[in-house]
């Protein structure tokens, strides 16, 4: 991969989703440099931040950092949820303009679009308000956009917004709390094989339908965003398959070779009914789709969690 950029940040490449897009850019012997919170670096600090980008001098920024967690988490600190998010973001995107950065490549949740929508499209993002579950994060998140799109007019700021679903794979989350339900529903079926327990609870009613993208896939295309043309608009990324979470436990189950039963707690929040995304845009603008399969990258994520855990 040739890439047009001197030095690539990565804030929060210590986390799940920014931890692969380090590796991959190493995997590419592409020159960049990651700063994290486990590093000592608070990009709530405006003044730290500024630093960073004065010292480091980047062309272009992936921006990985972000304070986040699956849905009961949200639930539980909708508050520092949304005050520590509208620092981050404001400040990182703020420093682009500061510093001249050539480009800003920013993953934005699906959780943004409206609760209504089962079929995501560009075009309906702002058709309708989000599912209460995650609005300050998702909220945040727009308003990330938004920040972007005005910079963009204003001072040209080169940004590119990418929607990603759901996403799981090495380096996840595996509590109920943090984790999204692949992640949690992994770590279940992997505990009670090994501990020969009757059943496993699955949360909520199973109903509720999602998109998963394998998270190698999700730091592939965050990586490529680098390459493509300008594009303020946002694009979906995702492979435009969805199945549903009692679906997603058997399937799971059948991997790890659990021979009890799933148990539905209905006490559990479901979120939103449905989301798939349209892919359309993406397939035009990138020349490509997310390979993984979720049956593959399932089977690749429990090797990687008995490695680990």
């Amino acid at each position: 991969m040739e890439i047009k950029f001197k030095k690539i940040f990565v804030p929060g490449g210590s986390g799940f989703l920014g931890s692969n897009v380090v590796r991959k850019l190493k995997e590419n012997n592409l020159p960049f440099f990651t700063l994290s919170e486990e590093d000592g670096y608070d990009f709530r600090d405006f003044q730290q931040t500024k630093r960073v980008f004065e010292e480091e001098k980047p062309d272009a920024v992936i921006n990985c950092a972000a304070f986040i967690g699956g849905i009961q988490f949200g639930i539980e600190h909708p508050g520092e949820i949304f005050y520590n998010n509208t620092l981050i973001f404001t400040y990182i995107t703020e420093c682009c303009r500061l510093f001249g950065v050539k480009r800003l490549v920013n993953p934005i949740p699906n959780c943004t679009y409206p609760a209504h929508l089962t079929k995501l499209k560009e075009d309906e993002w702002w058709e309708g308000p989000m599912h209460e579950s995650v609005l300050p994060y998702a909220a945040l998140r727009k308003t990330n956009w938004v920040q972007n799109w005005a910079y963009w007019k204003q001072y040209g700021l080169d940004s590119v917004n990418l929607i990603l679903p759901n996403m799981y794979g090495p380096r996840d989350h595996f509590d109920e709390v943090r984790s999204h339900a692949l992640g949690a529903l992994v770590r279940k079926f992997v505990e009670a094989k090994r501990k020969n327990l009757p059943e496993v609870v699955v949360w909520g009613t199973g109903k509720p339908i999602r998109e998963w993208l394998y998270v190698e896939d999700g730091a592939e295309a965050l990586i490529r965003a680098l390459e493509i043309e300008p594009i303020i608009e946002p694009i979906n990324i995702g492979r435009g398959e969805g199945i549903s979470i009692l679906e997603l436990a058997k399937l799971i189950k059948k991997i790890v070779g659990y021979q009890g039963k799933i148990v539905l707690d209905t006490s559990k929040p479901d979120g939103v009914y449905c989301k798939i995304q349209d892919n359309t845009k993406m397939k035009e603008v990138f020349n490509w789709v997310p390979p993984t399969t979720l049956e593959e990258g399932i089977k690749k994520t429990i090797d990687w969690y008995l490695d680990n855990f």
